[in-house]
């Protein structure tokens, strides 16, 4: 199944859980905010969220610097 994480397309299997996805991006542990389809998803819910065919995935990471 094709998803566009961040502009680029990305392949997933069917059942691929926001959680999923952060893991195999090696994400885990950080600060992120991530919407899918311009909605804000809570980080609660990141197990839950089941990704769907194209949906549109973008993820920020907070930086800190002074």
């Amino acid at each position: 199944m094709n998803v566009i994480v961040n502009g680029a397309p990305r392949d997933t299997s069917a059942d691929t859980t926001l959680a999923d996805l952060v893991a195999a991006l090696g994400l885990e542990g950080r600060r992120l905010a991530i919407e899918v389809n311009e909605e804000v998803i809570p980080r609660s819910e990141y197990s839950r969220y089941t990704l769907d065919l194209d949906d549109r995935v973008e993820i920020v990471q907070a930086i800190g610097g002074g």
